[in-house]
């Protein structure tokens, strides 16, 4: 099997960066289709605890430009998710663009679809509006997690999917996640439901400590994209490290990392460093590129 693919660009202009990152991916293909995009509005706090909202409106902008209809779906964890859109913008973005946006929190028993989990009790609920597209793009951000995901990027960010609160009998999902001890295992067997068209991760600034909403301000300037969330997250753990980063997210091999490694068990993506390729796609991104390397075989 071929080496996943990571690419990652020096630059603090979300645009001309997310543009230069998606010409690597042949965007004809989504021509027609109907695109749902899971970004991260966990709160209303503002990046890097949120998407940037010019990291939302570009790749929107370019998938409507190869012809794609586009649809955003979230459920906050940390604020109620109408009012996290209106705060961020989004709901003003949306409007503007033209694009459907979906509270997942209103979603209905007939709107979710249950997934089996080795590590959740009774499975979770993965909503059935995400099925219903033709492809899924994730965009993510750069960051620790201090309630015990230890880092949230790619992975971690596909919690935003599920539901809750089942609707047919009240049973909170986030209550029996949070306090799981097996929590970081859960986070990673959430993204058996779905493969991503491709992930942008926004790490133009971080959070080096805390998270997901407040935290140790870093600015990497660099923005990556790769198919595979693996791919993605092992480098991020990365950049987090060359940082400086809690001692959770710097404990081990990046590859040993609990989410990761489960998800490497679950065939999700690269099953080691030795799998990714780091693809620099401008030279200033070469330097970056080289420090990875080393942090992800150390």
């Amino acid at each position: 099997m071929a080496n996943s693919k990571v690419y990652i660009i020096k630059t603090t202009d979300r645009r001309s960066g997310i543009q230069e990152l998606l010409q690597q991916y042949d965007l004809g293909v989504l021509s027609g289709k109907r695109i749902g995009i899971k970004a991260n509005y966990n709160s209303a706090d503002p990046f890097p605890a949120s998407s940037h909202i010019d990291t939302l409106s570009t790749i929107t902008e370019i998938l409507q430009e190869h012809g794609a209809e586009v649809l955003l779906a979230e459920r906050s964890g940390m604020g109620n998710t109408g009012n996290v859109f209106r705060e961020t913008g989004v709901s003003g973005l949306a409007a503007e663009l033209d694009f459907d946006i979906v509270v997942l929190d209103d979603s209905t028993g007939s709107e979710w679809v249950r997934e089996t989990g080795s590590h959740w009790k009774r499975g979770f609920l993965f909503p059935r509006v995400f099925r219903d597209v033709d492809a899924i793009i994730q965009t993510c951000c750069l960051k620790t997690h201090r309630y015990g995901g230890h880092f949230t990027m790619s992975l971690k960010n596909s919690v935003g999917m599920v539901a809750k609160f089942d609707p047919e009998d009240g049973y909170n999902y986030m209550s029996e996640l949070h306090s799981s001890r097996h929590q970081r295992k859960m986070i990673a067997e959430i993204n058996t439901a779905y493969e991503p068209e491709f992930v942008i991760m926004d790490g133009i600034q971080g959070f080096s400590k805390g998270g997901p909403d407040t935290g140790t301000l870093i600015n990497p300037g660099i923005m990556i994209a790769s198919k595979d969330r693996v791919a993605l997250d092992a480098v991020g753990v990365s950049v987090l490290r060359i940082y400086g980063t809690t001692d959770e997210v710097s404990k081990g091999a990046v590859f040993q990392q609990e989410q990761i490694a489960r998800a490497v068990e679950l065939g999700l993506g690269a099953s080691g460093p030795d799998k990714i390729d780091m693809v620099p796609v401008n030279s200033g991104a070469q330097e970056i590129c080289s420090r990875i390397e080393i942090m992800l075989k150390g």
